[in-house]
């Protein structure tokens, strides 16, 4: 596991956004901190820990900041019209879960790890605990999707308590999936969300 330090610029990032998330990030007394991992392209970011509404808004802001391209998947049917351009705007790209010749429909999963695989960059933004309560144990379908893809696993974090949001360690999956995420788990509990009580563990 390392940590990311360096930062990777993308030419697409609204450089209206970024004044936004300055200007949020000022009036509000966050940092940004650390950026993505150099030589890295493609991932799965797990955002840590969810314990708020707020969390997408300090989230967003951080990852403009730190120029780091996070996508985050919403179904297709909600970007039309409207609603479906800011959506993008913001970073939402949509799924769409193929069928196959004469088979099922691809799941969710197979479907992240197809997109992935067909991107040159791409950077997937998950909330591994699936919920704004305390999740005693997370879901494990964003250690699937990266293993699929053959991606590294990236941490976003926000830690109230110092009021900073950041990369924090990138882990590569070995197939040892309980062992890795409770590796990730445990930097979790480093941080401290909006809500402590509904944090990680």
């Amino acid at each position: 596991m390392h940590y990311g330090t360096g930062y990777h610029k993308n030419s697409n990032e609204s450089s209206g956004m970024k004044l936004i998330a300055r200007i949020v990030f000022w009036i509000t007394g966050w940092k940004a901190s650390g950026g993505m991992p150099e030589g890295i392209k493609k991932a799965v970011l797990i955002a840590i820990p969810h314990t708020s509404n707020w969390d997408l808004l300090y989230a967003r802001a951080a990852f403009y900041l730190m120029d780091i391209p996070v996508k985050f998947t919403i179904k297709k049917e909600v970007m039309v019209g409207p609603l479906g351009w800011l959506i993008k705007g913001l970073g939402g790209i949509s799924i769409d879960r193929k069928r196959l010749p004469g088979k099922r429909k691809l799941t969710y999963t197979e479907s992240m790890i197809q997109m992935l695989k067909d991107a040159d960059e791409l950077v997937v933004m998950v909330t591994p605990e699936g919920t704004r309560k305390h999740a005693p144990k997370w879901k494990s379908g964003f250690y699937h999707i990266a293993l699929g893809a053959d991606v590294p696993i990236m941490v976003g974090f926000l830690d109230y308590k110092n009021k900073v949001a950041g990369i924090g360690p990138c882990l590569y999956p070995n197939g040892e999936m309980n062992a890795q995420i409770e590796e990730l788990m445990a930097f979790g509990r480093t941080v401290e969300g909006k809500y402590p009580s509904q944090g990680i563990r």
